[in-house]
């Protein structure tokens, strides 16, 4: 049985291109915004089968870049190319670089109406937000950001635009998205509308009759398809894991959250959890014959799902997020951790220690000889989470000896310090590990590990929990938490 849990922090990059998830600008009005309005407008209409994005774009340029342009996790293979098509004539849609472009066949400008047909599909992406979420009834649920473009003046500069853009200024800004279902009301934000604009929407937008419930401060769209005891653990689960969080944290910043789950199907020898946090959203995918009936591992495994996705809503999303991609062990780490703390606090038989020893292994095994920095690069996004609960486990070590407690009194601590402007940066980050243990020389093991790389990780982790009082044994050169 193959287990693959996709996980996505929610703190991503924004199209403005400055910090990492920039607040969502809803623009209240009936009519769809037009280029005159000073911004690339989109209208996404769904007419039975047919699904077309219709864009009208408010400049002149050669070459139009998709802002979001992950690859499939599986094949890392972009996927507009084989889901959308391009029906205006002049036009075409490719990969070039890291993104994918809308061109003109001719060199010339773009024309400023461009019609694109879609067909939504359920895809897996790297680090990135799902385009679509696919409900066994015909509901789809379409991530809001996917639309947005960056006008540049040849494919030579698409080319050279780098994969990460957080912190890199580009042209044009966020589109002004228009969202309309012929058949009824769409669900935009928690509500049923006739039809919604807004610009950096930072949602799914859910088009169909799929049954909204609300309780226990959680709002749920749950496929009808899942697993009945998967859908009984999510909606009583997910708000009793958010309630431990608030009362070690705080409470969660905005809206009480809206919960979407979709449903593949039972795939043979599969066994697949994927999901993410946005500002007052976390969506879940399921999918395998892995998960079709409960049993002990399932249970654990879909419990500490839910936990780590709803710790995005203090150091994620709506919290704390990191400043670069190349950061994300930060925020994907250490949700990871604070799920393991909170799944033991919930139920003490819960075992904790195998899923930790899961997490030293596999950073192991993804750090070895290659910095982890850039391990987004090469498509080993699992290292960001491994490597990053094993630091948690480090700078919790260090909270401990320094004053008795676990990691949850270290994101308080974070919160308090840098919730200024909501990004928790690499060097405040070792900077607190270094004040807390009064030992510089553990920033350096951890900047090594993510800078250059070393080729046994084991024995810098070693080192590392040695010093910080971290449990642990060593078993034919390998970490054994005790």
């Amino acid at each position: 049985m193959r287990l693959k849990t996709a996980l996505i922090c929610a703190g991503l990059i924004g199209l403005s291109a400055v910090t990492a998830c920039a607040s969502p600008t809803v623009v209240a009005v009936q009519a769809p915004v037009t280029a005159e309005d000073g911004r690339v407008a989109v209208t996404v209409q769904r007419d039975g089968d047919r699904w077309t994005a219709d864009y009208v774009l408010d400049r002149d340029a050669p070459v139009w870049a998709f802002f979001r342009s992950a690859l499939l996790r599986e094949s890392r293979r972009p996927w507009r190319p084989d889901w959308w098509r391009v029906e205006t004539p002049g036009v075409v849609l490719e990969r070039v670089g890291d993104y994918d472009v809308l061109r003109s066949t001719d060199g010339g400008p773009v024309p400023r109406d461009v019609r694109i047909v879609m067909t939504p599909r359920p895809g897996d992406l790297e680090a990135e937000y799902d385009p679509a979420l696919v409900f066994s009834d015909g509901t789809v649920a379409l991530f809001s950001g996917q639309f947005d473009v960056i006008p540049l003046e040849s494919v030579a500069a698409a080319r050279a635009l780098p994969r990460d853009l957080n912190g890199v200024e580009v042209p044009g800004g966020p589109a002004a998205v228009t969202w309309r279902d012929r058949s009824g009301p769409i669900l935009f934000k928690g509500e049923r509308k006739p039809e919604a604009t807004a610009v950096d929407a930072q949602t799914y937008v859910l088009f169909g009759d799929a049954t909204t419930r609300r309780g226990d401060g959680i709002t749920t769209v749950i496929d009808p398809g899942l697993p009945r005891w998967l859908g009984d653990q999510l909606a009583g689960f997910t708000p009793q894991v958010m309630a431990y969080y608030a009362r070690r944290l705080g409470p969660a910043q905005g809206e009480p959250p809206t919960l979407m789950v979709s449903w593949t199907g039972p795939t043979k020898s599969l066994s697949s959890m994927g999901g993410s946090v946005l500002p007052g959203l976390i969506s879940m995918n399921f999918e395998g014959e892995g998960v079709l009936d409960p049993d002990a591992q399932a249970l654990a495994r879909a419990r500490w799902f839910i936990g780590h996705e709803a710790a995005h809503f203090w150091l994620g999303s709506q919290g704390l997020r990191y400043q670069y991609a190349r950061e994300a062990w930060i925020t994907e780490g250490g949700a990871d951790l604070m799920a393991v703390r909170a799944l033991k606090a919930i139920d003490p038989v819960y075992d904790d220690r195998a899923e930790l020893q899961r997490e030293v292994d596999d950073c192991v095994r993804l750090a070895a000889g290659r910095p982890l920095a850039s391990a987004g690069d090469r498509g080993d996004n699992r290292a960001y989470y491994a490597c990053g609960a094993v630091f948690g486990l480090v700078i919790e070590g260090a909270e401990r000896r320094a004053g008795g407690g676990d990691f949850f009194d270290v994101v308080a601590d974070f919160q308090r310090r840098d919730n200024d402007d909501g990004i928790l940066s690499r060097e405040e980050w070792l900077g607190a590990l270094t004040r807390l243990s009064r030992d510089p020389t553990l920033a350096n093991d951890i900047s090594t590990l993510l800078d250059r790389g070393v080729a046994d990780p084991s024995a810098v982790i070693a080192r590392l929990f040695q010093r910080t009082g971290v449990a642990f044994r060593l078993e034919n050169g390998r970490v054994v938490l005790s």
